[in-house]
């Protein structure tokens, strides 16, 4: 008979990207995945659109399941046939239960491999800033459990026994300069009395790190061994949580580095289609926010089957100037060269402007350089910067279908001839709309970002105008086109408008609103 492989995988503390290569590789094969209440969201997406996921969360005061019964998941899966990965907080081997999940697994004659994780008693002090070991502070480091538990007695119960008796209180005070204490926060309390009756120093610093690694959830509290119980308890600081003892506290003054960071923790709502919103995506995690994505437009083929805009570049050679709007346009312009046989040799001897320098950076990926880039990005000023007299130029626009018309309106007004081509046509997607208005009710949205007007008027389709359902959600605008459709359609003003009017200039705008001090 063959057995499926079981895989020990541990998921890191909490930030996705500290899944290493090989869990990744391991999800990706994955038929069925076992995991806890610590693994992100996002290492499950990794897994294979069809795979099982059994839920097996534990935390202080309850179990989803005990460890005897994840046991029997992991085989009744493997012995039939499924290649399973029990993804596990932190490592599988450092308080994680690997152990007693593997020797289950050997007595079985069912194979398992173990992929270790970054362990959260390294990685959530480092993402506090304070660094386990230091030449002038710290030469040695013990991991402890703050509890011993039992599976057989109501969930959290704490017992004595063989267990409690490993803990030798004299030995663990001084088992290293730097002591880091896992799943203790409930114990606090006797955990410092303990190492104070085994002579370590009431005013030792002291730190607790909440959901290390977590970009939206992290918190840090910093005290003395003294006092630090009292003052956990007076906050309600909760688990899950890892405190480090010792003098390395003292460094997190010095290199707090990841909790404060501009956006740290901020929830920002990116309305840019899915094609476009990898980019801001990417800045906003960088500043420490957590980006929540609602395309509340979709890209998709004309209506017309790209006729008006396949004509236009068979005869493009007939133009003076090509106008191109976004990165959009030009992707599907490139793409449509190629598939009625042309290339960028077609562009020939015309003259190319390109409304911002990424659409600018887009043309250049396709071996075109824009000859008038100007420094403001909206119609008006596009038709005002203009280069030379547009009166009787011929000039191609390809872009949305009912986009903006500002831009071809002004230069037709002083001459031009514009001819539109419809590249691409944007459409309402509302699926994700009931988990946004939930979210947005519930305030767990600190901002809403709107990079063009359609997805102003998209957000509106699909959400509501009533500004009451936008909760105490910003709102952000990236240049004053969007602004002023916001303020039509929400009949308030953006507290947002970023002067560069570009995904970076946003993101400016963002940072500058928070460092400022407001809320």
């Amino acid at each position: 008979m063959n057995f499926g492989t079981v895989y020990l995988v541990g998921a890191g503390p909490g930030d996705p990207k500290l899944l290493t290569i090989g869990g990744k590789e391991a999800l990706e094969i994955a038929d069925v995945v076992v995991y806890d209440r610590l693994v992100h969201p996002n290492q499950l997406k990794l897994a294979p659109a069809g795979a099982e996921l059994v839920y097996v969360g534990k935390q202080a005061d309850q179990h989803t399941l005990t460890q005897d019964k994840i046991n029997v998941v992991l085989s009744d899966r493997a012995l039939a046939g499924k290649t399973v990965v029990r993804l596990k907080g932190g490592d599988p081997f450092v308080f994680g239960r690997g152990g007693e999940e593997a020797e289950h697994l050997r007595a079985l004659n069912i194979p398992f491999v173990v992929i270790p994780g970054i362990t959260s008693a390294i990685s959530a002090p480092a993402y506090a800033g304070i660094p386990v070991t230091h030449r002038d502070a710290s030469s040695s480091f013990a991991v402890i459990t703050g509890h011993e538990r039992s599976d057989k007695s109501e969930a959290g119960t704490r017992i004595s026994g063989l267990a409690e008796e490993r803990r030798r209180w004299d030995k663990i005070a001084f088992a290293a300069d730097t002591l880091i204490f896992l799943m203790g926060v409930e114990s606090l309390s006797e955990i410092t009395s303990r190492l104070l009756e085994n002579g370590r120093l009431s005013s030792t610093p002291v730190a607790l790190v909440r959901w290390g690694t977590w970009a939206d959830k992290q918190e840090t509290v910093v005290g003395d061994l003294g006092t630090i119980a009292e003052t956990v308890q007076k906050i309600g600081f909760k688990s899950p949580a890892v405190t480090i003892i010792g003098d390395v506290v003292n460094w997190r003054s010095k290199l707090q580095w990841w909790d404060n960071r501009p956006l740290f923790g901020k929830s920002v709502l990116v309305t840019r289609a899915r094609e476009q919103s990898s980019g801001l995506i990417d800045l906003l995690i960088k500043e420490g926010a957590v980006p929540i994505e609602f395309p509340a437009i979709r890209i998709t083929e004309p209506s017309d089957g790209y006729a008006s805009l396949d004509s236009a570049l068979l005869s493009v050679n007939k133009y003076d100037w090509v106008i191109f709007t976004s990165v959009n346009s030009v992707a599907v312009v490139a793409s449509r060269l190629k598939a009625i046989g042309r290339d960028a040799r077609s562009f020939a001897g015309l003259k190319i402007a390109a409304v911002g320098q990424t659409t600018a950076d887009a043309l250049a990926g396709f071996g075109l350089t824009a000859d008038f880039v100007p420094t403001k990005f909206t119609g008006e000023e596009v038709a005002a910067a203009f280069p030379e007299d547009p009166s009787g130029k011929k000039v191609l626009i390809p872009r949305a279908k009912d986009g903006n018309n500002a831009l071809p309106s002004i230069l037709t007004e002083r001459g031009a001839l514009v001819t539109l081509a419809t590249a691409y046509e944007t459409t309402i997607d509302s699926s994700l709309a009931p988990l946004i208005s939930t979210k947005l009710s519930q305030q767990e949205v600190d901002v809403i970002t709107f990079t063009s007007s359609s997805t102003v008027k998209n957000f509106i389709s699909a959400i509501g105008q009533d500004t009451n359902s936008l909760g105490s959600a910003l709102i952000a605008c990236i240049g004053p086109s969007t602004a002023q459709t916001a303020r039509e359609q929400f009949l308030r003003e953006p507290d947002i408008i970023a002067e560069e009017h570009t995904v970076h200039g946003l993101l400016v705008a963002l940072k500058s609103h928070y460092q400022n001090g407001l809320k």
